[in-house]
């Protein structure tokens, strides 16, 4: 459970600013996300080869420099 304490004389808006920041830091919200629907092992190896060829093709491109 991500928690944040306000601080003395802080808005709420601001304070609900650093929740945000943290909750996707943490990845929380990227994890329920993608547990609303079943996705199929299949699925999941397929999308997670294209991140792989995606990473792979900008470290190639960027290794020169």
């Amino acid at each position: 459970m991500t928690e944040i304490r306000l601080k003395k004389g802080e808005p709420v808006e601001k304070a609900l600013r650093r929740l945000k920041k943290k909750i996707d830091r943490e990845g929380t919200l990227k994890v329920v996300r993608n547990h609303r629907h079943f996705e199929k092992p299949s699925e999941r190896k397929r999308r997670k080869m294209k991140a792989a060829r995606f990473s792979a093709m900008l470290s190639a491109r960027y290794a020169d420099l």
